[in-house]
């Protein structure tokens, strides 16, 4: 059975541990994610965050259930990350342009923690204030009801999608990102007209754009919809 998350209150009164550290959620979230980025989701084990942190691996127990709380933990506190110091402006396009960019930018930051969390629901306190400040951005531009919520559904499910997508290359070793790219060059740009000719065309623009994430493109595509949309029917 999972050990009883100790409350709050008597974490704080916790003593340091051997190195003299006091343990947070706040610190252990912290340094699983720097395991994820040395090591990546295999090398995030409660053994190895004990080492990191100087503790028995028990002890985070006393903070997390287990290495899944902890996980929704991680993808809750990338949320945070992406929204810290948003605030609306109220010109709906912009606000969800800026609230997608940031979650997209954050994620692709963290990769190997992106692949981990990003097709997750924590529950927890930034997620829903994400989930908040979206829903509240299309009910005040005048989105039906049904309509906020299938444009919501869309907006998270594609920012999270391209974040996933993009995160799974970053987080290729660097000689396999490096030969996927090259293949733009060495074989798309090489193939004959007589044989693939839309490819052989769109060969210089295709070397160009591929490398880059077309989440910023979709996003705009999302919007353009969304508006066309909201034109066309009655709060």
């Amino acid at each position: 059975m999972p050990k009883p998350v100790v409350p709050e209150e008597r974490r704080r009164r916790r003593r340091p541990t051997r190195g003299g550290t006091v343990l947070s959620e706040k610190l252990i979230v912290a340094t699983a994610l720097r395991l994820l980025r040395e090591h990546g989701s295999s090398g995030l084990t409660a053994r190895r965050l004990g080492l990191a942190l100087d503790c028995d691996p028990s002890t985070l127990y006393r903070y997390f259930r287990g290495m899944d709380e902890l996980t929704l933990a991680i993808g809750d506190a990338l949320i945070g990350e992406a929204l810290a110091g948003w605030e609306p402006t109220g010109r709906w396009r912009e606000d969800l342009r800026t609230i997608g960019l940031r979650l997209h930018g954050v994620y692709v930051a963290h990769p190997q923690a992106a692949l981990l969390t990003a097709n997750r629901v924590t529950g927890r306190a930034h997620e829903l204030a994400a989930d908040e400040a979206v829903l509240e951005v299309l009910r005040s531009a005048g989105f039906p009801l049904p309509e906020t919520v299938r444009v919501y559904h869309a907006f998270i499910d594609q920012t999270l999608a391209f974040a996933a997508l993009d995160s799974a290359s970053l987080a290729l070793p660097s000689a396999s990102l490096r030969a996927d790219e090259d293949k733009w060059h060495s074989t798309y740009a090489r193939l004959p007209r007589d044989t693939h000719p839309r490819i052989a065309e769109a060969a210089p623009l295709l070397a160009r754009r591929m490398v880059t994430s077309a989440y910023p493109t979709a996003l705009e595509m999302l919007l353009d919809s969304a508006a066309a949309r909201l034109g066309t029917q009655r709060p």
